[in-house]
């Protein structure tokens, strides 16, 4: 979910915690930031594979346990743990909060993140499709997502707004740099504000590079060039305010209409709720997202001058759950998006 990406509809209230079901176990009270390893399985004869797999086994064993917590001094506290083989298993490390703020959700890990984390794993290990793409993640949150591409992509721009959620983004990029081994100068974190839509606000002065900085995380012209020139986006629950699902399809359709062809992963979870305006128990967000998406079969019915966002539902079946520390259940989508 992006944080802060803008006023909540009235349905909300902008001061009510939340929690995502993936911190379920862990100290609701707990006001700090919060560390979370979650491990992820290798693939039977990943040693066989291409190369780009090696850089998830090297220095990384690491047993089941899923929680680690940090001492008063911000260190992170590892426990004591049984040895198991890195060809079984390693893990990556995601420092979040454990409730937040609705304008705040973007220092959480949702569920719909690692379903597309499984599925660009799943990319990696058994095809070379996405080595050496330039890439752009959208209301990327922690930036699990994106750090898991980084181990195979060019170049990956990590964009969400407000500078609380992209200094936690940026700190999970240095958190993790030695142990996934991606270089850190291909991994941009950048501000994106979809309700200014594209291009992004840009610098004028030389980066300062003091993190604390809110302009550290402006654009340089060449980054928009290039990220205009990414083949692939990606975006993990993202849907669930129809204002923000309008500003962030008004802002695709504009990046997706620069450079190269681009094509666009998105996850999403269907969360149902009764509303006083439906009289009903409908998903938040959802009917708003089919209305910008149009399967094979819709998208006949327009117009040949009209430009569409093409969707297709990838089944998750297809995808092996590689994280273990979550449950699918069955309101996770996965969509494949072309804008044609």
């Amino acid at each position: 979910m992006e944080g802060d990406a803008g006023t909540p509809s009235s349905g909300f209230d902008m001061s009510e915690l939340v929690m995502s079901e993936v911190h379920l176990g862990c100290p609701p009270r707990y006001s700090g930031p919060h560390i979370t390893r979650f491990t992820f399985r290798l693939p039977p004869g990943h040693n066989a594979r291409k190369a780009s797999c090696s850089n998830f086994v090297e220095g990384q064993t690491t047993s089941t346990s899923h929680l680690l917590t940090v001492d008063e001094d911000g260190d992170l506290v590892l426990s004591r743990r049984n040895h198991v083989e890195a060809s079984e298993q390693t893990a990556i490390t995601i420092q979040h909060m454990i409730t937040s703020s609705i304008p705040s959700v973007g220092l959480q890990v949702w569920k719909a993140a690692l379903v597309l984390s499984d599925f660009v794993l799943h990319k990696v290990f058994s095809s070379s499709d996405f080595n050496n793409v330039v890439a752009c993640e959208v209301g990327a949150g922690t930036g699990l997502v994106s750090l898991l591409l980084a181990q195979v992509a060019k170049t990956i721009f990590i964009t969400d707004f407000g500078f609380q959620v992209l200094y936690n983004c940026a700190s999970n990029v240095k958190l993790n740099s030695g142990m996934l081994k991606y270089h850190e100068s291909s991994v941009y974190v950048r501000e994106l504000d979809w309700k200014r839509s594209w291009p992004p606000a840009s610098r004028v002065h030389p980066r300062d590079s003091t993190p604390q900085r809110p302009d550290r995380y402006l654009w340089s012209l060449c980054e928009i060039e290039e990220a205009e020139g990414a083949s692939l986006l990606l975006a993990a629950d993202v849907i669930y305010n129809d204002d923000l699902t309008d500003a962030l399809f008004e802002t695709l359709g504009k990046l997706m209409s620069k450079g190269s062809e681009k094509v666009l992963y998105l996850t999403l979870e269907k969360r149902y709720n009764f509303t006083l305006d439906d009289l009903d128990v409908v998903a938040n967000g959802y009917a708003c997202f089919r209305s910008y998406v149009k399967e094979e079969e819709e998208a006949r019915t327009i117009g040949p001058s009209e430009r569409c966002f093409l969707g297709k539902k990838i089944d998750l079946v297809e995808i092996p759950q590689y994280i273990q520390e979550y449950d699918r259940g069955n309101e996770l989508e996965l969509w494949q998006i072309r804008y044609v």
